[in-house]
């Protein structure tokens, strides 16, 4: 699980077109939230708040990734229809989801499953984690992490 003054993990994922980022190799300031299903409404939301709040993360030089394990056809098609101003990311074989702590055991009506935690990583500048949010509520969420990024100076 990655915490808190730890480097994202040495893993590769694929952005909506394909291609590939390798997670160690990204410099912060940056952000990186974990969301379970494209185009569902609460991860439309998020997207979307994300997406609103993405001239001000420009403005501090912090770019924004979500990632879920959604195929990156999927991604793309979710960014279209939304015009979505972050960058989606693809884990479909759940590397990056299982190391950064994501990944978890949930339930509903009384069945167990594991699905993707709801949670967001604040990167700093030395690359190392400042700051992570678990469980994450949609609502306020994205300006939540702005106001830790402007926080980070």
């Amino acid at each position: 699980m990655t915490d808190v003054n730890e480097t994202l993990p040495d893993v590769t994922v694929l952005d909506s077109e394909g291609s590939a980022l390798n997670l160690a190799t990204l410099k912060g300031p940056m952000v990186l939230y974990f969301y379970p299903k494209a185009d569902t409404p609460g991860c439309t939301n998020e997207a979307k708040d994300f997406t609103a709040l993405a001239p001000e993360f420009a403005a501090l030089g912090c770019p924004i990734y979500g990632m879920s394990k959604d195929k990156p056809a999927k991604l793309g098609k979710f960014a279209g229809k939304y015009d979505l101003k972050v960058t989606l990311l693809s884990d479909e074989t759940s590397d990056a989801t299982e190391q950064m702590g994501a990944w978890v055991e949930k339930s509903m009506y009384g069945k167990s499953y594991m699905g993707i935690d709801r949670s967001t990583y604040l990167v700093g500048i030395d690359g190392k984690v400042k700051q992570v949010w678990r469980k994450v509520k949609v609502k306020d969420h994205a300006a939540d992490v702005l106001a830790a990024t402007k926080a980070l100076g």
